[in-house]
């Protein structure tokens, strides 16, 4: 079944992504297209978010380290 979807993609789409998809699409018996792309997007922007979170996390880390190094030269 996932060859049969993965040969049908026009997006380029890996494997693995289709595998998740349709993992997705049987949990929840989505069977239109634009079923499957509203869970792409969703998974897009999950990872964006857990990407954000750890770029802002890291960054705030080390400003905060930054800031009382200086602090304790002052």
């Amino acid at each position: 079944m996932l060859n049969k979807i993965f040969a049908e993609s026009q997006k380029g789409l890996t494997m693995m992504e289709y595998a998740l998809i349709a993992a997705l699409s049987k949990f929840i018996s989505i069977k239109s297209q634009k079923g499957v792309t509203m869970i792409e997007y969703a998974l897009i922007a999950a990872l964006v978010a857990v990407v954000a979170i750890t770029a802002i996390t890291l960054v705030g880390t080390n400003l905060t380290t930054t800031f009382n190094t200086i602090a304790g030269k002052l």
